[in-house]
């Protein structure tokens, strides 16, 4: 069975318009399969996966739903069934492609399988909320999701070229897919973390392992991005990490807008992979706007970075936990693990002159780790700041030679 267009969706109530993307991705030669997740009525046509068979995979069935008749309780249902239908479908290796459409409970449905899929996979979802915040479908996956303007409620002048539009966009991902591997060569992969404030060290590290022949992913760490980088390094696609800006565990600490979660620090640590920790940014908590800074904090010290982004100085207190919980994470690990304290600074605003400077936040955040970091884990002391091209070069050297050690063993 080779790779198909997998469509996921209600056919009772969006039958049509799976029906016309159906037809539209098979007039462009592409093969389909369909997943019913309707729950109301009989699907408008005969799916390759029922709306039981969903049910049943999430754990009930779609005669126990229709007698409960609770749409929170069916989403819930179909939800997890979704997902589990869709890594049976990828380990029977037949997914090229997955599109889904809906309102808030189609896209949450259909979101849920996509998440479920690898990263690289395509994926497709056409929504009535693509243009409000798309983080909870999207989570951390490269899903695709296209605002449908219109209900999706029949096929009209508007919603024709839409669903085209659509169709046509994922069958072409599905037949390129997999051509740039027919010119990729096996560069080891690793990933970055960065941040506007570490660009000048994150770039360095960059260009140096970049020329001793490693593939690099820059992941900028704005709570999905550390998310995106430690779900990569799960899938085993990253095999060693330059962890320069730790910075959202800050914003899970203190309540900023940027947190990756209580996890953030622990993939490379649970997957054995080398890794060079650093703490950019950790001297800052991310808000939007100043008028939704928490009232709390009006006292605190701020710089606007941006309209939309407002920075907050982590104080002496905070940065002596920051350095207790990183210390943590790392000491939970098996990873061949070096810790870089740059002494000067932890961003370009924590240095001499600028907004944020601040001695006995550094030498706070300092004692934190030192006092609980595991013995056998090194810390690095750089008299720079962490944009001083020593720091740079002194992660880059370590994460190398941690590489190759573990290439020898």
């Amino acid at each position: 069975m080779g790779k198909k267009a997998i469509l996921i969706g209600a056919l009772d109530t969006k039958g049509l318009e799976f029906q016309f993307v159906k037809d539209a991705l098979q007039a462009c030669g592409t093969d389909t399969f369909v997943i019913d997740t309707g729950v109301l009525g009989d699907p408008l046509f005969e799916p390759d996966v029922s709306a039981d068979e969903v049910a049943r995979a999430g754990g009930s069935s779609i005669e126990e739903l229709r007698t409960q008749n609770d749409r929170g309780t069916a989403v819930a249902v179909m939800t997890q069934g979704a997902a589990n239908i869709a890594v049976q479908l990828e380990k029977k290796g037949i997914v090229g492609g997955m599109l889904g459409m809906g309102g808030t409970a189609g896209t949450t449905v259909a979101a849920s399988a996509m998440q479920a899929l690898p990263i690289g996979v395509p994926k497709l979802l056409v929504s009535t909320v693509a243009s409000g915040n798309t983080r909870p479908y999207v989570g951390v996956k490269d899903i695709m999701m296209m605002y449908s303007v219109v209900d999706i409620a029949g096929i009209n002048r508007l919603s024709r070229r839409i669903l085209s539009n659509a169709a046509y966009a994922l069958a072409g991902m599905i037949r390129h897919t997999g051509l740039e591997q027919e010119t990729a060569d096996e560069k080891v992969t690793l990933g970055i973390t960065m941040f506007g404030v570490t660009t000048p060290c994150a770039t360095r590290v960059r260009e140096i392992l970049e020329k001793k022949g490693y593939d690099l992913l820059v992941f900028h760490a704005t709570g999905t991005g550390g998310l995106a980088m430690e779900e990569l390094i799960k899938a085993g696609y990253i095999k060693g990490v330059a962890d320069i800006t730790t910075t959202e565990l800050a914003d899970e600490l203190v309540g900023g807008i940027f947190s990756a979660g209580p996890n953030r620090l622990e993939a490379a640590g649970a997957a054995g992979i080398p890794q060079v920790v650093s703490v950019g940014a950790l001297d800052m908590v991310n808000f939007g706007p100043p008028d939704t800074v928490p009232a709390p904090f009006k006292e605190r010290i701020f710089y606007q970075h941006n309209p939309t982004t407002t920075l907050m100085r982590t104080t002496v207190s905070e940065n002596r936990e920051l350095g207790r919980i990183l210390a943590d994470k790392l000491n939970k690990g098996t990873a061949p693990t070096i810790v870089v304290f740059p002494k000067a600074g932890v961003s370009l605003l924590d240095i001499a002159g600028k907004a944020f400077e601040g001695k006995e936040e550094r030498c706070a955040l300092y004692e934190g780790i030192k006092q609980h970091l595991r013995s056998d884990i090194p810390m690095i002391e750089m008299e720079q700041d962490i944009n001083g091209p020593a720091v740079a070069d002194v992660i880059a050297e370590h994460l190398l030679k941690l590489l190759e050690h573990k290439k020898e063993g």
